[in-house]
């Protein structure tokens, strides 16, 4: 049996602000922006030269999914954003103005930050060690 993860929806404001931030502050890729009602969109992205897991921004419908933007996993780390050159892409990152939580640090797994994005959801940020 093979099985893998395909997506994660994260659940935003606005579909708009979203994609321009993603796209614009982080260099993902929209792969997809298909209108599926007058209120819904299907909009999917993805990390630059990723083959692998994707996004789907998906805009908040009621009051429970409004509370929970930038909340999805009560404060913790929610997402983990691998690079094969931190400091090439962190650099990126501060020129973008993206919020960091913490200073770089080196970690047994391999370099890492934390960053919010836009509603406050907690990344992980890494270079994983190269192993021999």
């Amino acid at each position: 049996m093979q099985q893998y993860l395909a997506g994660i929806s994260l659940v935003v404001n606005d579909y708009d602000e979203a994609i321009d931030f993603y796209t614009r502050k982080l260099s993902f890729t929209l792969l997809e922006d298909t209108r599926m009602s007058d209120t819904k969109r299907w909009v999917v992205i993805a990390p630059p030269g990723s083959t692998g897991c994707t996004l789907l921004l998906a805009k908040a419908a009621n009051d429970a999914q409004k509370a929970a933007v930038g909340n999805q996993t009560g404060g913790r780390v929610f997402l983990f954003l691998h690079t094969d050159n931190f400091d090439r892409d962190y650099n990126q990152m501060q020129q973008a103005g993206i919020e960091f939580m913490e200073s770089p640090r080196q970690e047994a797994y391999g370099k890492v930050v934390v960053f919010a994005d836009l509603y406050g959801n907690r990344w992980d940020f890494i270079e994983p060690q190269k192993t021999l």
